[in-house]
């Protein structure tokens, strides 16, 4: 009986020291998961960045050496080796920034991927750390690469696009039919002497290129009568913005609208009569005039590709206001714009393929399935851009249809986890 009493005095004297410790127990429990979480979420967010760093490098560097390899057919006397690393040179900040997303997608797959292969995954879901938490955690360094890439498309792209078409621009030059610069269908009116106009045909207007400062490139312009045939055909090397002029010059009030006028040079004009009657003379100088300033010059001679995201909104402002609109500058504006959330999408998906056991499916084979997926999901936004350009449906949602997707099934993909 002594021994009982003494066990049961041991029981109680047990019981009442963890009464005393067990309300302190939570809250050094909690005490301590702050900066158990913040060590946790610094390791996780290490382990990601270096993983889709090395990921957008690896890729970056390979396609920079498969487009050296393809500029080697093309070296000539005219294209030096010099000129075709130049080339690869400038167009280096277009491919970084059309392989962020795969690279995202691929780097949260082998960062996640390693620290489950040592079951280090394991270890934070047993102590609590829900899947979301982990996931959020990876989304973290995948935004540094969403700016990254908005910032190469607003400050870098316009600039180098341009001088790396600069060096390699021969085969455009040579295509008859490019549609490449700008082209407008100006009509023409004859003034008579009492003021009146009557018509007098229409002009094409060809500009090759243009830039901020107002310098316009290569100008053609053909001069067709009212019958659509053609009378007179003008060629000049370049032009230089002079100024600009008020269309109504009746009135001392300041007008609205002007007249914006450029000097031709070098020009060339053919004349062509009736039968095969011709002639041909040269000047050194003409003048051209459009009815929009240089600015929107040069946001008409630029492709969609080759314009940052603010000139992008301005290209779209400016057409809205001609009436018109330009579906593949559209298109273009909606997937920068976008491009964030096409990243952090993927992320979700590649977060979705690395929780699970390892056992049913390998590290490596998950890394493939991700790369898949991640081209798949390329292919995808340019098929469903072609769409959109040849039905005229809404870039927006087009747009907007892959990203949905992605990130619908990631969710689900990791709700299965759970």
């Amino acid at each position: 009986m002594s021994a009982l009493f003494s066990k049961s005095q041991d029981a109680k004297s047990q019981n009442t020291n963890a009464s005393n410790t067990g309300p302190q127990n939570p809250k050094a429990k909690f005490a301590k998961r702050p900066a158990n979480l913040k060590v946790l979420s610094r390791y996780v967010k290490l382990n990601a960045l270096l993983a889709i760093i090395g990921a957008v490098l690896g890729l970056w560097a390979l396609q920079l050496v498969f487009s050296y390899l393809s500029e080697l057919d093309s070296l000539d006397d005219s294209y030096t080796m010099g000129q075709a690393i130049k080339y690869i040179f400038y167009r280096s900040p277009y491919f970084l920034e059309q392989f962020i997303p795969t690279g995202a997608l691929l780097g949260a797959v082998v960062g996640l991927g390693l620290l489950a292969n040592k079951s280090e995954l394991v270890v934070m879901r047993a102590a609590g750390v829900s899947v979301y938490r982990i996931v959020g955690w990876v989304l973290q360094p995948a935004m540094i690469f969403v700016l990254i890439a908005l910032a190469i498309n607003q400050f870098v792209l316009p600039s180098s696009n341009q001088l790396a078409k600069e060096i390699n621009d021969a085969d455009s030059r040579s295509l008859v039919t490019s549609v490449r610069g700008y082209w407008t269908v100006q009509p023409r009116f004859d003034s008579a002497e009492d003021g009146s106009t009557t018509p007098d045909g229409s002009d094409v207007l060809y500009i090759d290129y243009a830039d901020v400062q107002g310098n316009i490139g290569e100008v053609k312009r053909w001069h067709l009568d009212n019958k659509g045939s053609l009378q007179t055909a003008v060629h000049a090397e370049d032009g230089q913005y002079i100024g600009r002029e008020p269309l109504d010059t009746t009135t001392d009030e300041p007008s609205e609208q002007y007249r914006y006028e450029w000097q031709l040079n070098n020009m060339t004009k053919l004349n062509i009569g009736q039968g095969f009657d011709s002639s041909q003379a040269i000047s050194p100088s003409d003048t051209l005039s459009l009815p929009f300033a240089p600015e929107s010059v040069y946001l008409l001679t630029r492709k969609a590709e080759d314009l940052s995201l603010t000139q992008l909104y301005e290209h779209r402002q400016f057409m809205g206001q001609q009436g018109t609109r330009s579906l593949s500058h559209e298109l273009a504006f909606w997937q920068k714009l976008l491009s964030p959330l096409s990243i952090l999408s993927l992320v979700i998906v590649a977060c979705s393929f690395v929780f699970g056991s390892l056992r049913t499916h390998s590290l490596g084979l998950r890394i493939v399935v991700a790369l898949l997926f991640g081209l798949l999901f390329s292919y995808v936004q340019d098929l469903v851009g072609f769409v959109s350009l040849a039905t005229g449906f809404s870039p927006l949602l087009m747009v907007l249809l892959p990203i949905i997707a992605s990130a619908i099934l990631g969710g689900y993909l990791l709700k299965r986890q759970m």
